[in-house]
């Protein structure tokens, strides 16, 4: 079974569609021209600590003073990126667009979770009957309006938390096609690698750099003395950065209890390492 785009379809384009698409790029265009870099962190998997770590990366950068970071929540149907940098609205829109709000080490983060009345789930407006053909339009839709119609202003970072399944990164690079990379979160568990080594091959495959992995939970803090033990069995992100030739940036504990901000030593290295991946 084949499809064809809307380039391959002869005759006169009637619906405008073209024309649309290429606004709507420009639009995301224009808004992003003062945004440095924009990285984004996806695992192909729930539960790894993936919102965790792109909050990490980005209070790292802030604190590492290399200008100002944005965090943009694509996990759309369960955002926690804001709540974690401590960032609440209302937000406030004017004539230049939706201004973010600020969190933690100064980050300026969109999310739905600010627009969503707390425990409400998105819910889309369309047909009741055949709903899940547009939902994924919707979501897409919005990923582009984040993106265009954010005030994010001047920006030397804009990192982009991804929601689990590892093919939206192809709906980012539509959107963004000069990305500056993608940087994986696995666990250690075979589970966590055999679903990363998907997302990983849909970030490749689409083209999108990889700069590295990031393990998380690798291994168990104790408050008390600091000493690291096992938590899961396995070494997924040694494995994945041998079979993928990429390097393996970060290894971090499971700390019960530890906001990223509270850790700053963990997240300006994380933060070193990737921008060091990005050079």
């Amino acid at each position: 079974m084949s499809f064809r785009t809307y380039r391959e379809v002869p005759g006169d384009d009637r619906s405008g569609l073209g024309r649309q698409v290429a606004a709507q790029r420009a639009r995301v265009a224009e808004r992003l021209r003062d945004v440095g870099c924009v990285v984004a962190v996806l695992s192909g998997k729930g539960g790894v600590g993936k919102t965790w770590v792109s909050v990490a990366l980005a209070c790292g950068l802030a604190e590492r003073g290399h200008g100002d970071i944005g965090l943009l929540d694509a996990d759309l149907k369960s955002p926690t990126a804001a709540r974690l940098l401590e960032a609440a609205g209302p937000l406030r829109v004017d004539e230049t667009g939706v201004h973010p709000a600020v969190g933690a080490s100064g980050v300026r983060v969109m999310s739905t979770d600010l627009l969503l009345e707390e425990g409400a789930p998105l819910a889309w407006r369309g047909p009741d009957a055949e709903r899940f053909l547009v939902r994924e339009i919707l979501e897409t839709g919005t990923l582009r309006e984040f993106l265009a119609d954010v005030a994010w202003g001047s920006l030397a970072v804009l990192v982009v938390d991804m929601p689990p399944d590892g093919d939206r990164i192809e709906d980012l690079l539509a959107l963004v096609p000069e990305l500056g990379g993608v940087l994986a979160v696995t666990i250690p568990s075979d589970e966590s690698r055999r679903s990363v080594i998907r997302a990983l091959h849909c970030a490749r495959d689409a083209g999108a750099p990889l700069l590295g992995l990031v393990e998380n939970m690798s291994g168990y803090a104790c408050a008390d003395c600091g000493t690291v033990g096992p938590l899961f069995a396995g070494d997924a992100g040694v494995s994945l950065a041998r079979q993928f030739d990429i390097p393996l940036l970060c290894r971090i504990p499971f700390m019960p209890g530890a906001h990223p901000a509270d850790v700053p030593s963990l997240s300006t290295r994380l933060a070193d390492a990737v921008l060091g991946a990005l050079q």
